[in-house]
Formats: structure tokens, sequence, C-alpha cells
């Protein structure tokens, strides 16, 4: 089975310093991988050089068999590819409607398909994205990316700034995607736990080096020492940033997001 997504010795970073280095890395259709690593590992630099944000300094990334050297990046979205970045990078002066309104017309996509895996924003139409709660953000950054009908969708930090039962909530719908429509789905995910669960398999990046691969069960039985190894009693294992971005607090610094259930429950 051809891969959707090929990570091939893949070197790449910020002002010619290589945050990732020497990584493959492969999603499949119909399959879940979660990219796992402490706070500057290069989780999210991985997936925005995947996306074109960033430039490949050496390796290749092949998307849908292609390679995406000198493809820009507005061409991403077009040819199946959904990035939900970590900052969500909502319109937030728009209105939820709005937000996925420009997002549907934009890709030709399935505006109530895109709903209907997040009923809890069909009330929330009207309201402004900037008055959402944190965990309703969330849901309409999904939502936007799935108008696309992407057959592979990188998220990053689904959870940031999320409380942990909101995060157990909206983390099945990835897996609810994945079974309805076969595509293939990189996570970067801080709650390691809850990321195994849903993922079928797993990798670990620390400071841009692939320490371990695997199935989920096989990552589960390591976690503790991984966790323990890479993350470190203190570390707050939350995704990287570019180095000119100001670091983000803790979870334990953030406030509680409103309970706010994707299925459509309060």
């Amino acid at each position: 089975m051809s891969a959707l997504l090929e990570i091939d010795g893949l070197y790449s970073g910020y002002a010619g310093v290589a945050m990732v280095r020497d990584l493959n890395l492969t999603v499949h259709a119909g399959e879940i991988v979660a990219l796992l690593g402490p706070n500057g590992a290069g989780k999210t630099t991985t997936l925005l050089t995947t996306s074109g944000l960033n430039p490949v300094m050496k390796g290749d990334i092949r998307v849908f068999g292609r390679s995406i050297r000198g493809r820009p990046a507005h061409r991403a979205p077009r040819e199946g590819l959904a990035h939900v970045l970590e900052d969500r990078s909502l319109f937030y002066q728009l209105t939820v409607a709005e937000n996925l309104r420009l997002a549907a017309a934009r890709s030709r996509g399935d505006l109530d398909r895109a709903l209907s895996y997040f009923p809890a924003l069909e009330p929330l139409l009207g309201r402004r994205a900037g008055l959402l709660s944190g965990g309703e953000q969330q849901m309409l950054a999904m939502a936007r990316a799935l108008t696309s009908k992407p057959r592979l969708l990188m998220v990053d930090e689904m959870s940031l700034g999320l409380a942990p039962v909101i995060v157990e909530r909206l983390l099945p719908v990835l897996r609810r995607i994945v079974d309805d429509t076969g595509a293939g789905v990189l996570l970067v995910e801080q709650h390691v736990h809850l990321a195994l669960e849903v993922a079928d398999r797993a990798a670990v990046l620390v400071h841009g080096d692939l320490v371990a691969s695997g199935t989920t069960a096989e990552i589960a039985g390591r976690a503790a020492a991984l966790e323990s190894t890479y993350f470190g009693a203190d570390a707050d294992p939350s995704a990287d940033a570019d180095p000119s971005a100001s670091p983000s607090a803790s979870l334990d610094d953030r406030p509680d997001d409103p309970e706010t259930d994707p299925e459509g429950s309060r």
C-alpha cells in the first residue's frame, strides 16, 4: 500500500540550523500516526515543512507520491493536504459560519459533512470566533480543515490550552474521521497516553532525532520509560515552536476551557 506521506531523511529548521535531522516517517491511508516528544523536539517544524511553510534543508518529503520541493504552500489544500496549526489561525472577527464558508468556498468543500463531526458548532454559527471558548475554537479549526475533504490531515496540538476532559472528547473524533473517510492523520499531541489510545502508530522525536517508532502497543509498553527519559519529571511536553516565537505557558498555567462537548452536549 502506497503511503500518503513519506518523509525521507529530512533535515529542516530555521536560519540554517537543523531542528529535525534525518527523519524518516510514513503515514498511510486509514491510519493515525502520533508524533510525540518534548518541547523543542522538532514536531511542529516537521508539520510546517510538510505543508511547505518551512524549507527542506536536506532529504525529501513526498505527499501523495509527489515531492513537495518547489510546490507553493498554497497548493497543499488543493491537493488534499489539510493542516490544523497550533495557534488555530482563525479569523476571530468573523463568525463561525463565515470562517467555514470562506474555507468551503476556497476549497469547494463539504460544509455540512464537516459540521457533522462537531454538532456543538451549529448553534454557534452566528457567533464571532473570537468569542468562542478554547474547545469551540479548536472544533472550528478542525471543521474548517475538513471542508476541503482532505486525504491527509495534520493536527498540531489539538489539546493546547484545553482541560483534559475536553481533550478526551475531541481526540476520538479524529478516529471517527479516519474510519469514515479513509484519510490519514499525522497528529502532534502532548497528552501521550490519550494520543496512543486513538493512534495506530507513533514516533518519538527528541532534539530533532527519531528515538523510537512502532505500533501504539509497542510505544505504550515503553511510555513510562520514554516520558521519564525524554520528557523529564518537570518537562512540559507541549509542541515546539519557531525559535523566534515566545514560549507558551505550561498547561498548569492556562485556564481550563469551559465544558464543551464536540458531540453537542453541554
